[in-house]
């Protein structure tokens, strides 16, 4: 591989690795980094997975004593968001091509809606969850998990979201639960792509280093960023990708 896709992966990939932390949006820097790359959709999906499982041990590295004090809580969450996953990638290997290639700018655009979502302070007030709305929790958090396996951009987003009605943590450790619960899932789907499709191995490697870098700093700095200006440059990008793809897939 030349030494100029190397260093362009790992540059991505420490961006990506701190949009991830700060705004759940890694995808939307690395997955155009592998198509700048010559990586075909579907299977730059499949690699950007294999490579965004290292944004979680960055983080996790960066936050152990939050994690530490409070991982038996989330054991639940974990295992719904990981049944998630495991359909959201078997989803992904059925589907043809050309049919996720249609797909994904729609995804995108998703992605933005929820991150705009985000933006709103109301939206992450904890309350007390009974019947109807308890259920439509752990489907969230199943829902969350699924998008994840199948294609995972901003799916951080969604499972914080529902965190912080489900626990009472501040948000520094939902963010860094939100970031390891996201890194294991991309772990089951890759282990699924593993055994029935491709990774691209060269390419996931020096977008993992970058990851593991970025979410290394950006679980340091996100007490310092300016958060919303970072999430509306990232909103921004999101329409402009979404646009982009879709004329790619459709003209």
């Amino acid at each position: 591989m030349e030494f100029g896709i190397f260093i362009f992966l790992i540059f991505a990939g420490i961006v990506a690795g701190i949009v991830s932390v700060v705004s759940s949006m890694a995808s939307l820097v690395s997955y155009p980094a592998l198509l700048m790359v010559g990586v075909s959709p579907v299977y730059a999906n499949m690699t950007n997975t294999a490579a965004l499982i290292f944004t979680g041990g960055g983080a996790a590295l960066s936050s152990l004593k939050e994690i530490k004090a409070t991982w038996r809580k989330y054991l639940w969450i974990l295992g719904l968001a990981m049944a998630g996953a495991l359909c959201g990638s078997l989803l992904l290997t059925a589907f043809p091509g050309k049919v996720f290639e249609k797909l994904v700018p729609f995804f995108v655009l998703l992605s933005a809606l929820l991150f705009l979502l985000s933006n709103d302070k109301n939206a992450y007030k904890r309350e007390q969850l009974t019947g109807v709305k308890k259920l439509a929790a752990y489907f969230g958090i199943f829902l969350s998990g699924l998008y994840t396996g199948y294609f995972g951009a901003a799916a951080g987003v969604l499972l914080l979201f529902v965190l912080t009605k489900v626990t009472d943590d501040d948000f520094i450790v939902q963010n860094a639960f939100k970031n390891v619960i996201g890194s294991l899932g991309n772990l089951i789907a890759l282990l699924v792509f593993v055994f029935t499709s491709k990774v691209y191995w060269n390419r996931a490697i020096p977008l993992a280093i970058g990851l593991f870098i970025g979410g290394y700093l950006g679980q340091k700095l996100i007490h310092y960023l300016p958060i919303k200006a970072v999430k509306w440059i990232t909103f921004v990008f999101a329409i402009f990708l979404a646009l982009y793809l879709g004329y790619q897939a459709y003209m």
